[in-house]
């Protein structure tokens, strides 16, 4: 922590001048007033590239597990007590002391990319701080947001922890010191969050433990973290190879296993009979002044809760129209609730085998690689993967998700599909998963922003929900899947209506819960009575918006915005409208707030149309 303090102690000095201005010229120098203003935008423009990338890398120094996802290893022996009261103060330091030195800068000092990244920089240091009133630390764990989980992917060799070397190796040995100490911290937090009630629903708990129970074992050979060890490189020495086997046997069995063990016990024995059976943020201190915090950071608007919840009841009804229109064309007889119920229940629209539904997503590659550049000005150089969920999470997790490549090209982008209960998982959403997850989805617009190398590094690696959701849910869309030749089955169109419906549906229910005060079934039955679903996601689903208040916003909000502005320049533009340009001024500044989007994009058309 020394050499964070160190650099931001230099950061305040470096910049006590962040003026946008320049120094004074010496009493031998007279130069022009143009050759003046442009030494002057030089120097501000340096200074404002210094701020960003000293923050970043602090930001790196505070978070190495973040670090290492990205590609930057320095920091791959440093596992970090980020909830601790210390970690949390250095980080509040950093983002006052930058934002300090940015709010000295003079915008109309700057050329406009330097004067966006201010924008977005000051937007996003202000609302971070702003979270700080929230004790966000005393609720570490849960089943969807569990760093229990996130350590046992990288432990397992398969994610983004490198394990080529012996320096690799003994690098994780340390981080396994590190992820005990965090797990200490963790049950000091959560006692404190008892007293202060500030807790978790109980079902997410209950709900956490078979995750943690599931890394403590009675032997070496049966834990994730000796994975690596069973495939440790052939290079490697002999007695470097002993060395290293002897050391994690020790630390999984003495470190490692005690610690989940640890979590799990006071999980089930203290802090279970002590969780709250309410089940929204309303119960807790501050909890609606909390959740309007986190639906103005998930949506990056000023949406009143109820609001939103009259925009998904309004978004139900309409998908409700589009989906009985489909149930016409495939001659069903019968309502809507009679469709919903008989594709819940024939065996022919379900999955027999974990194997198959990798199969059918690695399918529809060719077909999205071919048909993205006549949508796309640029194709990611960057690779994706498609792989099962893990099985220690996969009862709990999503059923599609991406992690993005890492920005050395050394790890592809991968595509997670939650295998778990095949035979509850419908066939007819697979194009819509593909879309959203994949191509031209999540890899196209998290590849992007990583190789986009003008950006200062914390908008290359940063990220706004509502954009990159929003992104998700507008290329699953029928507008831009149909254009790739997807969605010409009626089942796939209606999995494409479906996945919509769902992310409606989480506007109706994120809300209700949080601020409407909506029971765990009151949630469930909504769902039953307004979507093809089976109670195994349906209770994921309701479970992930009590673990994760407002994150399930971003979505619709997102991609309403985006068709919206594709509304727009199509009407202004005309015959002249080009999807392949429209995409490239979307995706070409990397994530925006949607207000900054907005902006942007009518800049654009006022430049094309004019």
């Amino acid at each position: 922590m020394l050499k964070t303090f160190n650099a931001l102690l230099l950061l305040v000095v470096f910049c006590a001048g962040c003026d946008g201005g320049m120094p004074a010229p010496s009493a031998t120098s007279e130069p022009s007033d143009a050759t003046a203003d442009r030494g002057a935008a030089s120097a501000a423009a340096h200074r404002l590239d210094t701020l960003f990338e000293d923050h970043w890398q602090a930001t790196l120094e505070l978070d190495p597990v973040r670090a290492t996802f990205i590609g930057d290893h320095r920091y791959n022996d440093r596992y970090p007590v980020n909830i601790s009261s210390e970690h949390r103060a250095a980080t509040r330091t950093l983002l006052e002391t930058s934002l300090a030195a940015a709010e000295r800068f003079v915008p109309e000092a700057l050329d406009d990319n330097r004067r966006l990244s201010l924008e977005l920089f000051i937007g996003d240091l202000r609302h971070e701080l702003a979270g700080f009133e929230f004790p966000e630390e005393l609720l570490p764990v849960n089943q969807f947001r569990n760093p229990a989980n996130q350590f046992a992917m990288l432990g397992s060799g398969t994610s983004a922890q490198p394990f080529d070397t012996v320096r690799d190796y003994e690098n994780f040995l340390a981080r396994m010191a590190g992820f005990s100490a965090w797990v200490d911290q963790a049950i000091v937090n959560m006692r404190a969050g008892i007293e202060a009630g500030v807790v978790q629903p109980a079902i997410l708990m209950e709900r956490t433990l078979p995750q943690l129970q599931a890394h403590m074992v009675a032997s070496v050979e049966g834990s994730l973290f000796w994975r690596p060890i069973e495939a440790m490189p052939m290079d490697i020495a002999e007695d470097a190879r002993m060395r290293v086997r002897a050391a994690y046997e020790d630390a999984i069995m003495n470190t490692v296993v005690p610690a989940y063990t640890r979590l799990h016990d006071f999980i089930r024995d203290e802090y279970l009979p002590s969780a709250r059976q309410s089940v929204g943020m309303y119960a807790l201190p501050d909890g609606e002044v909390w959740y309007a915090y986190l639906v103005r950071h998930y949506t990056t608007t000023d949406l009143a809760a109820d609001e939103i919840h009259q925009i998904g009841l309004d978004e139900v009804g309409r998908i409700h129209a589009e989906m009985i229109a489909i149930k016409q064309e495939v001659s069903f007889e019968g309502d809507l609730q009679a469709f919903f119920e008989h594709l819940n229940t024939d065996p022919a629209f379900y999955f027999e085998t974990r194997e198959q539904m990798i199969e059918a997503h690695e399918a529809l590659r060719e077909q999205a690689d071919a048909a993205a550049p006549r949508l796309f000005k640029r194709i990611p150089r960057a690779d994706y993967e498609i792989r099962p969920v893990e099985a220690f999470r996969e009862r709990s997790a999503a059923k599609g998700s991406y992690q993005r490549p890492s920005a050395d090209g050394s790890r592809p982008g991968i595509f997670y599909v939650n295998t778990w209960n095949p035979q509850a998982r419908p066939r007819w959403d697979t194009e819509a998963l593909f879309l959203h997850e994949a191509v031209p989805g999540h890899h196209f617009q998290r590849s992007f922003n990583l190789e986009m190398e003008d950006l200062p590094s914390f908008r290359r690696h940063g990220g706004v929900t509502a954009f990159a959701e929003g992104w998700g849910l507008y290329s699953e869309s029928r507008i831009v899947g149909e254009a790739m030749g997807f969605y010409s089955d009626p089942y796939q169109r209606f999995g494409q209506l479906n996945a919509e419906l769902w992310r409606a549906i989480r506007l109706v229910v994120d809300t209700g819960l949080h601020a409407k005060r909506w029971s765990r079934q009151d949630v469930l039955d909504y769902m039953y009575a307004n979507s093809a679903t089976l109670e195994t996601r349906a209770v994921s689903e309701a479970e992930r918006f009590m673990a994760i208040p407002g994150q399930a916003l971003a979505y619709k909000i997102g991609q309403l915005r985006l068709m919206a502005l594709r509304e727009r320049a199509e009407t202004v533009l005309g015959e002249n409208f080009d999807i392949r340009e429209f995409h490239e001024q979307v995706l070409g500044q990397g994530d925006l707030p949607l207000d900054v989007l907005e902006a942007r994009i009518e800049r654009w058309l006022s430049e094309t149309s004019g």
